[in-house]
């Protein structure tokens, strides 16, 4: 079962282009607009490691504007200084790499493995990213939250509630 047409056209007008790899639409809007979409982890022999794209123009500019402000690094230090929430940070990578595996095909696994890319995926985790340790982007982590909680997620949804404190104690 595919992505239906006027869904992959209303993708393509949110995202500018038309959507490569486009597998789901894991969450809607009530008005049932796409809010995160799911890729395909290979596209044109390509391994794509994000597996869920934030495409609610609402949502995205939330965070264009956190990101602008300096969110990232001020979340990252409390990161850096809390080794619980570097903990639960890693086990949302884990988490995530499970459920991209758990997407893919026994053909497509054998395809990333005669491309030479199946370590890629099982060593980059949301946003696609490697260091396990690191926010590099919002858009990624809260994308991935609205499909499956992740504590990034978590300490936005504690921010635009007004009580950015609450998740890290």
């Amino acid at each position: 079962m595919g992505v239906e047409a006027e869904k992959i056209q209303r993708v393509a007008s949110l995202l500018g282009r038309q959507p490569r790899g486009l597998e789901e639409i894991p969450v809607a809007a009530g008005n049932g607009d796409p809010v995160v979409i799911r890729v395909a982890s290979l596209v044109d022999d390509k391994p794509f490691p994000t597996l869920y794209w934030l495409v609610d123009p609402v949502l995205c500019y939330r965070i264009d504007q956190l990101e602008a402000a300096g969110m990232i690094k001020t979340f990252q230090q409390r990161f850096d200084a809390d080794a619980t929430l570097q903990a639960r940070m890693r086990e949302d990578h884990q988490i995530y790499i499970a459920l991209r595996r758990g997407f893919m095909s026994p053909t497509v696994k054998a395809r990333l493995c005669e491309l030479g890319f199946e370590e890629t995926l099982e060593k980059r985790g949301i946003g696609g990213i490697a260091d396990f340790s690191r926010i590099r982007c919002f858009h990624t982590w809260y994308g991935a939250h609205l499909v499956q909680s992740n504590v990034v997620g978590e300490m936005l949804d504690d921010w635009w509630r007004g009580s950015p404190q609450s998740v890290v104690g």
